[in-house]
């Protein structure tokens, strides 16, 4: 190195964001952003993603836009190449792009229910697929299934939503035991309520609703801890948890609170 000459600084971290345009999944970039990371942010909405790529570049942060249909596997895997090429080696990936669905029983669409699993459960298999071979070459990296509370089990009116979360949070939870001793850790979020342009639009109660920064705060910590997951808020996490053991008569009770 020539006398007086200062080294580089390290490359920051690279993450890759799905569903990053709004809610969650924007508050998530912006925050990784603020901690140092590189972000790609991917979803289907070119104009809400530059906006968000443009929030994060007027603070010095570095951001990438990739359009992308996460249930489409082309797609992802393109997105994924041009994320890698843009912004270097994937470090984290935040599969977070999810659709919501509510119907009763005698409106049962078996196409809704597979747009449903291709969004939210096959949409974050797509992203896996993608980048897990390089993260484990490289034997480090970190998956991050945004699920949901929902997962837990099944909610009235919400039987598509209830299982492509069900179906989640087991495949991140079976990736975690496979995935530990390779150096690639797997963290799962399961929130409850979150107030976004989604629910903002459902005018019925929805027990214990938390803001998007509040969201944010909690699974960022997790992320940065490499937490295996965070489940709030506590209130109905707690709820949520002891369902799961409740015989299901009683399951049932607890279950029917919950506005379909």
């Amino acid at each position: 190195m020539p006398s007086g000459s200062r080294p580089s600084p390290p490359a920051p971290p690279v993450a890759l964001v799905t569903g990053a345009s709004s809610g969650i999944g924007r508050g998530l970039a912006v925050r990784l952003a603020r901690e140092g990371w590189a972000v790609g942010l991917a979803a289907r909405r070119e104009v809400r993603l530059e906006e968000v790529a443009g929030d994060i570049r007027d603070y010095d942060g570095v951001a990438s836009v990739h359009v992308c249909d996460v249930s489409d596997p082309e797609q992802v895997r393109s997105a994924v190449a041009e994320c890698r090429l843009a912004l270097g080696p994937l470090d984290l990936l935040v599969a977070n792009a999810g659709v919501g669905l509510r119907a009763p029983p005698e409106d049962l669409d078996a196409e809704e229910v597979e747009r449903i699993f291709r969004v939210n459960f096959f949409g974050a298999v797509h992203a896996v697929e993608a980048v897990l071979p390089e993260m484990l070459r490289r034997r480090s990296g970190h998956l991050v299934a945004v699920a949901s509370l929902a997962g837990f089990g099944g909610l009235p009116g919400r039987a598509a939503y209830s299982a492509s979360k069900a179906a989640m949070i087991a495949f991140f939870e079976s990736l975690r035991l496979d995935l530990a001793p390779r150096g690639v850790a797997v963290t799962v979020a399961n929130p409850g309520f979150v107030r976004t342009e989604m629910t903002e639009k459902d005018d019925r109660p929805r027990p214990f609703i938390i803001d998007a920064d509040p969201a944010v705060d909690r699974i960022v910590r997790a992320i940065l801890a490499r937490r295996p997951s965070v489940s709030f808020p506590w209130q109905v996490a707690s709820a949520a948890t002891l369902a799961r053991s409740l015989p299901r008569r009683a399951y049932d009770i607890l279950a029917k609170r919950v506005p379909g």
